[in-house]
């Protein structure tokens, strides 16, 4: 006489077996479409292509400066050089900066306000953080900065419109070096 618990075993091998056959795979009932992505792409290129004709005209208008190119994509130009110390990952930089449109108009000015910034460890605008890593301690600069290292295609909802370049002056006042090892 056949056990209950062979029973039980013999019905859980068929069971097994018997989801083994072939299966046929599914179509998707949606398939992707990359057009979307393509028509972002060249929407993209067009903005960047506009707002570099902007700032190059920004350049022309304001011959009092010699702008270079960043390999960041935006430009800059020394109001006052020193040949001090390059703020690294770690270091406890201030500073202070005021925001203006690419026709000169101030749009923000945070010159009262000192900002205290641990060099690439905490949130910032991605123009101002890479910004900081070319400045010397004690210069000022002016930085013309495409959209995308701003505030984008959403602006700030207040002064600073969708997909506005914009004119920074930097001033980098201190520096103090970190002698420790940051752990991520």
């Amino acid at each position: 006489m056949m056990s209950f618990n062979y029973f039980i075993l013999i019905i859980f091998y068929l069971f097994i077996l018997s989801g083994c056959n072939n299966k046929e795979v599914r179509k998707p009932i949606n398939f992707k479409n990359d057009s979307f992505l393509k028509e972002s792409a060249k929407k993209n290129k067009k903005i960047i292509s506009y707002e570099q004709k902007l700032i190059q005209k920004a350049i022309k208008n304001d011959s009092s400066y010699n702008f270079k190119k960043s390999k960041s994509g935006f430009w800059y130009a020394y109001k006052n050089k020193t040949d001090k110390l390059k703020p690294k990952t770690g270091d406890k930089v201030t500073f202070n900066y005021f925001i203006q449109d690419l026709d000169k108009n101030i749009l923000y000015e945070e010159k009262l306000d000192t900002i205290t910034y641990y060099v690439d460890k905490e949130e910032l605008l991605p123009g101002i953080r890479k910004a900081i890593k070319i400045l010397n301690e004690g210069e000022i600069a002016v930085f013309l900065f495409p959209s995308y290292l701003c505030y984008g295609y959403q602006g700030d909802g207040e002064k600073i419109g969708i997909n506005q370049p914009l004119r920074f002056t930097i001033n980098l006042i201190s520096i103090n070096k970190n002698n420790q090892l940051w752990t991520i």
